[in-house]
């Protein structure tokens, strides 16, 4: 069984949860002209994005924040989402599949690293993943990363650790999280020595450092995969999906770290 199925299997799936569906806001959600479902870390760089659409046209739009395996079961209950933009392929493909992606709309936009995260306050520098200090740093804490089964950082993360051989050394001491922004604030708070986050969310608070990237060999492509959602009504859905394209949202996507891979 695949992990979105495994996910599935263990988690009631109830109606009131797509009826509750939005971070933003239900309410406001659904006064914008465009509503945009999207993988927490992308938080500062679409809100952002968002401020400079706005300005530019007299359009509106509502971002709902959240782990994209959450994002994906609201969609697929019916939460009214316009455009969603994940953290992995793969609950993009399970969208694909339900027939809830507007057709030719998909495409990888994103691209993303993973790293290693310490709270500013107690960091000890590592010269790698093989480094002792990594497990004098983490002590008898937790390492926080994502869900292992749902969230995508955790699953890179998972992945990650297995490859250099240290899953199963480490793997007592995870604390999952619901998407990876609850990760990074655990980490920034101290109340956990060790993190995986992206690279974009250790850039986002200064509270972190980054001991360590993760080898691009150690997991799978970290691919960030736009789509319009069915049945995106009006031209202020298009524009934004556009927007997402093009120049100033490719500058702000940079700035805050990402790999921007669509041309």
């Amino acid at each position: 069984m695949s992990r979105i199925g495994r996910f599935f299997a263990g988690v009631l799936v109830t109606a009131a949860l797509g009826l509750t569906f939005g971070l933003a806001g239900g309410s406001a959600a659904l006064a914008a002209d465009v509503t945009v479902f999207a993988a927490a870390s992308l938080k500062n760089a679409l809100e952002d994005i968002r401020k400079e659409f706005e300005a530019e046209t007299d359009y509106t739009v509502a971002l709902s924040l959240a782990g994209s395996s959450l994002l994906a079961r609201q969609i697929a209950l019916g939460a009214p989402a316009d455009i969603y933009l994940p953290a992995s392929a793969d609950w993009m493909d399970y969208l694909e599949a339900a027939g809830r992606l507007v057709p030719g709309s998909r495409k990888d936009l994103l691209g993303n690293r993973l790293v290693l995260i310490a709270p500013q306050s107690v960091a000890q520098s590592i010269s790698g993943f093989d480094d002792p200090r990594l497990f004098e740093q983490l002590g008898e804490g937790k390492l926080a990363m994502g869900l292992l089964d749902a969230v995508p950082a955790g699953i890179y993360g998972q992945e990650a650790l297995q490859s250099l051989g240290l899953w199963s050394r480490l793997a007592p001491q995870v604390a999952q999280t619901d998407n990876v922004r609850a990760a990074l604030a655990l980490i920034a708070a101290a109340e956990a020595p060790l993190g995986i986050v992206y690279a974009s969310d250790a850039r986002a608070d200064p509270r972190v450092v980054v001991l360590a990237e993760f080898p691009e060999g150690s997991h799978d492509p970290i691919r960030y995969p736009l789509a319009q959602i069915l049945p995106a009504d009006g031209p202020a859905v298009a524009a934004f999906h556009t927007y997402l394209q093009g120049r100033v949202a490719r500058e702000i996507f940079l700035s805050a770290g990402f790999d921007v891979i669509a041309e």
